[in-house]
């Protein structure tokens, strides 16, 4: 017959066991979350590259066209600034709502997110 310390020694082994497979599991977990939201910011990163240099693109040339509807080249850049400019700061009068709040919501969504 088997003792009571066996007993014992047998189920802190299997909570030992229980401990390591709930850490590594953790650190899956978190690994799985770091990277699908890193692969999702590179995507994101590429995808605004390339809306940036069709936007530069189109803002020269817009920036063209009006300085020859304006009589002299530099009355459309500085148009185009004046346009960005303005946007620049409706955006950081509203940073909180426009960039801060929806990128943490994005970050906790896919960091609490378990559907996986």
């Amino acid at each position: 017959m088997s003792t009571v310390s066996e007993h014992v020694e047998a189920i802190v082994g299997k909570a030992s066991e229980y401990a390591e497979a709930r850490a590594k599991l953790l650190k899956l977990k978190v690994v799985d979350k770091t990277s699908d939201t890193a692969s999702d910011i590179a995507s994101s990163g590429v995808s605004l590259l390339f809306i940036l240099f069709f936007v530069l693109t189109a803002s020269i040339g817009l920036a063209l066209y009006l300085g020859e509807l304006l009589g002299k080249s530099y009355y459309g850049f500085f148009a185009v600034a004046g346009f960005y400019g303005l946007v620049g700061l409706i955006f950081y009068v509203n940073r909180n709502s426009f960039i801060k709040r929806p990128v943490s919501n994005f970050l906790i969504g896919k960091f609490l997110n378990s559907k996986k």
